[in-house]
């Protein structure tokens, strides 16, 4: 939606009905090609747009849901598998993100969100466990610029860690395939 508000400061104040018309357009308005993947960043939780996404696609290969290990976005992302699965979309796998950061200077790994919160939920919810991606601050300085972080930081922990969840989530669909 950024890109089509006229200013950066403008803000989108929209309740249910008008979300869900926007979402609606971008889902059958817009042209998008040939994808080999097209994924959708909603925000956390149950809302109105997570809902209308998946009501709109209902034969969407699944959700991947993203994580921090504190304890609090657990009861969350808790709420949402469960919401998946009642919409009967299956739920590909979990990502933790934020999960501790090296430290640049001296290798030193420190656990500012606590670690593990990702593969707990996994294993209480019996869905897949993806990976997980430490903070990086080139991750922000790179995306700030306009850069793939992967390319450039290629051989940087968080680079690595994309790299394993894009071969996890690749092989979980080719499985889901075979079926």
């Amino acid at each position: 939606m950024d890109f089509l508000l006229p200013e950066q400061e403008t803000p989108v104040i929209w309740r249910g009905p008008l979300k869900y018309q926007a979402i609606r357009q971008f889902l059958s308005d817009m042209v998008w090609g040939e994808l080999d993947y097209l994924f959708i960043d909603l925000p956390p939780g149950t809302g109105d747009e997570s809902l209308s996404v998946l009501q709109l696609l209902p034969e969407m290969d699944g959700v991947i849901i993203v994580t921090i290990p504190s304890e609090v976005s657990q009861d969350v992302v808790k709420k949402a598998i469960s919401f998946a699965r009642q919409l009967k979309t299956p739920v590909i796998g979990i990502i933790e993100n934020m999960s501790g950061f090296i430290c640049p200077e001296c290798g030193a790994k420190i656990n500012i969100f606590k670690v593990g919160g990702g593969q707990k939920i996994a294993d209480d919810m019996s869905v897949p466990f993806l990976g997980r991606i430490p903070i990086d601050p080139e991750i922000c300085e790179d995306s700030d610029k306009g850069n793939p972080f992967i390319v450039e930081h290629r051989d940087s922990p968080a680079a690595e860690a994309f790299i394993q969840i894009v071969n996890n989530i690749e092989n979980h669909l080719k499985e889901q395939k075979k079926r």
